[in-house]
């Protein structure tokens, strides 16, 4: 491509599209991908945000190369924070153009249609324009069954939060009006990858919708964003929209880790006590302690993913978790003894009570110290 034409004045009006781009080590997509929008958009007033969650490739450079020349390509450059959904919202609170369009870095994302999209906004009053693969004309490419099942049981489940029908709501190539975007951002879990899915259940009213059908690209160069935690993004979004007003999603996910590990805590307790013939309280003790780490492991991995330790972290981790349980089980202890002896309440009951209060204090706690945030 040629990165040499003359620096363009910047425009003294703001754009009226703008075409957010979350990257991840795309540095070779870079290139290719600007001229294609530069041959699509022609004769539309644009401008393209690329949002970096600290690539290591030199993207940022290779945007920024380009940038100098054309300032209609930006860059934001984001550290200690990933997430497409996140990278998006964060790129369209950085526009003042009247339409957002989302699409990937990889090349997959049929730029062509853009512009029926911005026509669909712009002409004739569709406030959400979507890329679809599952309308007649679209496809998924070279996709093995495996996932082209599991986006077709992600497409069932999706259903369970959205009150107007879409046939491709795991979509990431769609474009928004920016009255429409605003109603939604306030309300927006932000988790994971499925930022559309994330806006249609969050706005207020059902949105006047079009799908447009595209066929999904194999990916030509660069890092995909999805790993084995998307699932896990996934089920937290649903469920956020689910209970997410009742409940923080997150201490569900601690309660069911904390559901886990009391059934750990049995069996380990059992084996030493019938197989390994230990004392009651040596047994005990191991059990304890197969629990803690057995917690502290899982929601490293699950319920504190975005916040995970690494390295000498997970060693300071454990310990301050494991303080933390302590005084999480003394309490409980304490608490359950005074509702039990002294308030006269059912065993169960105050069995209940003293988990419960142990519960919320080693969420509220290990979330603030152990996996602090920053």
């Amino acid at each position: 491509m040629n990165d040499s034409n003359p620096v363009q004045p910047r425009p003294a009006t703001a754009p009226d599209l703008c075409v957010v781009i979350p990257v991840l080590n795309e540095r070779g997509n870079i290139g290719p991908l600007i001229d294609r929008l530069r041959t699509v958009l022609d004769g539309i007033a644009w401008e393209v945000i690329f949002v970096d969650d600290d690539s290591r490739d030199g993207t940022r450079d290779a945007v920024a190369a380009i940038g100098r020349a054309d300032p209609r390509v930006r860059l934001l450059h984001r550290i200690g924070r990933r997430g497409l959904s996140s990278a998006f919202i964060e790129g369209a609170q950085a526009t003042l153009a009247p339409y957002i369009a989302a699409m990937d870095g990889d090349l997959q994302h049929d730029e062509r249609v853009l512009p029926r999209m911005f026509s669909a906004l712009r002409d004739d009053g569709i406030e959400l324009a979507i890329g679809s693969r599952y309308v007649e004309g679209g496809g998924t490419g070279d996709w093995d069954a495996r996932r082209a099942g599991m986006s077709s049981l992600a497409t069932r489940l999706s259903q369970l939060v959205l009150r107007t029908p879409v046939a491709d709501p795991m979509s990431g190539f769609f474009m928004i009006r920016r009255d429409t975007f605003d109603r939604a951002v306030r309300h927006l879990s932000a988790m994971g990858f499925k930022i559309l899915l994330d806006i249609v259940a969050s706005l207020p009213e059902p949105p006047r919708i079009r799908e447009l059908p595209y066929e999904f690209r194999s990916r030509v160069s660069g890092e995909s964003k999805l790993d084995a935690g998307v699932l896990r993004d996934y089920l937290m979004l649903i469920l956020d929209k689910l209970i997410g007003h009742i409940v923080p999603v997150r201490f569900v996910l601690f309660a069911g880790v904390g559901a886990l590990g009391i059934a750990a805590h049995l069996v380990v307790l059992r084996l030493g006590l019938e197989l390994g013939r230990l004392p009651f309280p040596d047994a005990q003790a191991l059990a304890t302690a197969c629990a803690i780490v057995g917690n502290f492991t899982l929601n490293n991995i699950f319920t504190f993913r975005e916040r995970r330790l690494r390295g000498w972290g997970l060693v300071r981790g454990l310990i301050t978790f494991s303080a933390i349980c302590s005084v999480g089980a003394a309490g409980n202890i304490g608490v359950s003894s005074f509702l039990f002896g002294s308030a006269h309440s059912s065993w169960w009951l105050a069995g209940i009570a003293g988990a419960v209060m142990s519960l919320v204090w080693n969420y509220a706690v290990s979330s603030v110290i152990t996996w602090r945030r920053g």
